[in-house]
């Protein structure tokens, strides 16, 4: 059986998570459910005003949005699946709802057989990934830090100079007192500062596939990408 994606990168760290955040992270390929989570952002967005309108010229690739706000409600989906290349992965799905409009955020997580190491596909083509590298801090807190990102236009595989690669910082872990799951993502470019964050609360709970959704590939079709990518 397929370990689930981030026990197998995290190795004995896994079991110093707190328990709740090790359940979260725990659905792998072949189970026949996926994890549906529902909450809040108390922020959401780009912060920076002038940003927002080059983020619009993005918001197509599902990965980057203009929209700034607080308080706004969100629905993300967690699939474990096999990808077409057999690597063990994790496609989310996020619905943020703002008042004037639903973007949709989208990436799959896969384990790089060769480092062991995961990569992190982002938006609806999958033309961009980065190393996610993992840890857990002392209170069983899981930490991931988005490393070096390539770009994929057509043939062409190019690295992003540090100089203007942003770098998500995100942390999750269990509220005990709300008995929510809370996360906090930053994602910071050296010359322009925080060009995203969110943060929020949210509850979690698994939701079986309907028949035929316990085979170790199967993605149903609205979570799948325009294009799927096997390069790193």
């Amino acid at each position: 059986m397929t370990l689930p994606l981030y026990q197998a990168a995290l190795g004995s760290n896994f079991q110093r998570l707190q328990p709740e955040v090790q359940d979260y992270f725990s659905l792998a390929p072949g189970q026949g459910h996926y994890g549906i989570g529902e909450g809040t952002f108390h922020v959401v967005g780009c912060p920076q005003p002038w940003l927002r309108p080059f983020l619009k010229m993005s918001a197509g690739e599902e990965a980057f949005f203009p929209e700034y706000g607080e308080n706004i409600p969100f629905r993300i989906e967690n699939h474990a699946h096999l990808d077409p290349f057999g690597r063990s992965s994790i496609t989310a799905r996020r619905e943020i709802q703002f008042p004037a409009r639903t973007r949709l955020f989208q990436d799959t997580t896969s384990l790089d057989p060769t480092t062991g190491g995961l990569l992190d596909y982002v938006g609806r083509w999958r033309r961009m990934v980065t190393d996610l590298n993992l840890s857990v801090t002392e209170d069983g807190k899981l930490r991931g830090v988005s490393e070096v990102s390539r770009l994929f236009l057509g043939a062409l595989r190019i690295p992003l100079p540090g100089a203007i690669d942003a770098k998500a910082y995100a942390q999750q872990w269990w509220d005990s007192e709300s008995e929510r799951h809370r996360i906090q993502v930053k994602v910071i470019q050296p010359q322009l500062g925080v060009v995203l964050v969110y943060a929020g609360d949210f509850s979690y709970r698994l939701r079986s596939y309907q028949a035929g959704g316990s085979a170790a590939g199967y993605l149903p079709a609205y979570a799948a990408p325009e294009r799927w990518e096997g390069r790193s």
